[in-house]
């Protein structure tokens, strides 16, 4: 039994979903969304607020302020509320409609920007704002988890230990990237303790982590208008974009048979089947991947229909065909 005194003291998930009776392939998807923050972020914010107060950085007068597309910023908002600090969350029009209320109903203070940086995104702009903000007023403390190593190490010390203690024989991880945070945590544990297993970097297409040029994103949680700085693709052994066409259309065929994910895990689920179809024609690979965060957040945009049939078409709107076996 699990008592906390705190949210943010329940961060640990040792859930795993087996897709090899829907994929035939031995594909475990661990779960990281079952936690009050609903997301693998609550990990990464515990993890620099606990390093922001240990450095005397962070105190009862300040003002945490962070850029985020929804999800840290949820996992923020709890934090902050439950050690009764204000936050603003610097958001954009990405943002999805439950995740923003979310936050609001914590106390956050919520600043959506509408405008992208003509070079950098959204991504630019709303760093530039906390920039502005932050020099304006010393009050105001910035995580920024695009640098912050409390990032990574969170789940150097927490995600991917949890992983090889149940999959001690893992060929294969795939893991998302969207400030790296998870990416390099993983990555770093992997190869510090000698472990065989390949890691694959999985992206969205138009975002520019991997070295291509900048394109239009709709789903939030992957991909990035600006390289992150935590990332280092010397740590990993391939990469994989994917479409987030693709990404729709794994979500809406996961949710089909009763499991209902995020978009980041539609594109990181899509990603992993790829590669396996083309390094793994026999099949015997045993492999996993990360799932950042559960479906809900994302009823009003990847499963619903109307949203869905005019950004990508009635094509989005077909299961695939692995999940029809």
């Amino acid at each position: 039994m699990a008592i906390i005194a705190a949210p943010q003291d329940l961060t640990e998930s040792d859930v795993f979903v087996d897709l090899e009776p829907l994929l035939g392939r031995q594909l475990y998807l661990k779960c990281e969304g079952l936690n009050f923050g609903g997301s693998i972020k609550l990990r990464a914010a515990a993890s620099m607020i606990s390093a922001a107060e240990r450095a005397g950085t962070l105190g009862p007068d300040s003002v945490l302020i962070e850029s985020s597309s929804g999800n840290l910023g949820v996992a923020l908002s709890i934090i902050a509320a439950n050690k009764g600090l204000r936050f603003t969350c610097v958001t954009d029009r990405r943002c999805n409609e439950i995740t923003a209320a979310t936050m609001r109903a914590l106390g956050t203070d919520l600043v959506v920007i509408d405008e992208p940086d003509p070079e950098g995104g959204y991504l630019a702009a709303r760093l530039d704002w906390v920039r502005s903000r932050c020099a304006a007023d010393e009050r105001y403390v910035w995580l920024n988890q695009y640098t912050n190593e409390a990032n990574w190490g969170a789940h150097y010390g927490g995600t991917a230990p949890m992983i090889l203690k149940h999959l001690p024989d893992l060929e294969v991880l795939f893991v998302g990237v969207g400030t790296a945070g998870t990416a390099m945590g993983c990555a770093r544990y992997f190869k510090d303790i000698g472990s065989p297993a390949r890691i694959v970097g999985i992206d969205s297409i138009g975002s520019v982590s991997f070295g291509n040029p900048p394109g239009p994103r709709l789903i939030p949680g992957l991909g990035a208008g600006v390289r992150p700085a935590l990332l280092d693709l010397s740590y990993f052994d391939d990469l994989v974009e994917v479409a987030e066409l693709d990404s729709v259309r794994t979500c809406r065929s996961l949710a089909s048979r009763g499991m209902l994910f995020g978009g980041s895990t539609g594109t990181v689920v899509s990603g992993a089947m790829r590669w396996l179809e083309r390094n793994d024609p026999g099949r015997v690979l045993r492999s996993a991947c990360i799932s950042p965060d559960m479906g809900d957040r994302y009823l009003s945009t990847l499963y619903d229909d109307a949203w869905v049939l005019e950004h990508f078409g009635p094509r989005a709107l077909e299961p695939l065909p692995a999940f029809s076996r």
